[in-house]
């Protein structure tokens, strides 16, 4: 595997791992009671901070129910057309496809969550360390943020502590909705800067002069 493929595997690692295990239902003290893997390790992992072993992976592999190698990401294409043009797709649920080849550091991946045949319950929350920018490309997006239930249409954007537990459905029943990721697994969060207006008016072109 070339280099710039292994440094996308390992971006798009931590991720996966998080999808996989939030499509199970189940937490990081869940998933180590499960396979004696510390909470924290686990957490590390899938924000990127820490490289999973091999043996950690076959680990996961098996509390998860998945091919080491759908794990990893190098499983080969169906033969008949996929479901979603997303390089890293979760059955029916969820598609995730990284936008940052590094590991540690803020990550950016973007998600697609099909429609539902039902209305969709409230979205199982989770919490971890971290904070995350949210940006709705298309669709309407449900985000339940603590006590807090917020529909997100395209253009909308929320940040927030990932501490709050916070979960995410699809509140459309007529497609898909497609969202961005910016995470930052130790809290970094996005500088806005604003440049200087220029051209306010003949009042202030005069005070220039």
């Amino acid at each position: 595997m070339a280099g710039d493929n292994v440094a996308q595997t390992l971006a798009a690692m931590g991720p996966r791992l998080r999808v996989v295990r939030e499509r199970r239902g189940v937490t990081l003290a869940d998933v180590s009671r499960a396979t004696g893997i510390s909470p924290s390790t686990l957490s590390r992992i899938e924000t990127g901070q820490r490289k999973p072993t091999l043996e950690v992976l076959l680990q996961l592999a098996k509390e998860y129910a998945v091919a080491l190698d759908e794990l990893v990401g190098t499983a080969p294409a169906p033969a008949a057309a996929p479901r979603s043009t997303a390089p890293h797709s979760f059955g029916d649920d969820k598609a995730v496809l990284p936008l940052t080849r590094y590991v540690g550091g803020l990550h950016a991946h973007k998600h697609v969550l099909p429609a539902g045949a039902e209305p969709p319950g409230r979205p199982r929350q989770v919490s971890h360390e971290g904070y995350e920018w949210l940006c709705v490309l298309y669709g309407r997006l449900w985000l339940a943020l603590g006590s807090q239930d917020l529909v997100l249409t395209a253009g909308d954007v929320v940040e927030f502590d990932t501490r709050i537990l916070h979960g995410v459905a699809n509140a459309g029943s007529d497609g898909p909705v497609e969202y961005l990721i910016m995470f930052g697994p130790q809290g970094e969060r996005l500088r806005l800067r604003t440049p200087p207006a220029v051209g306010r008016g003949t009042g202030d072109r005069k005070a220039a002069e």
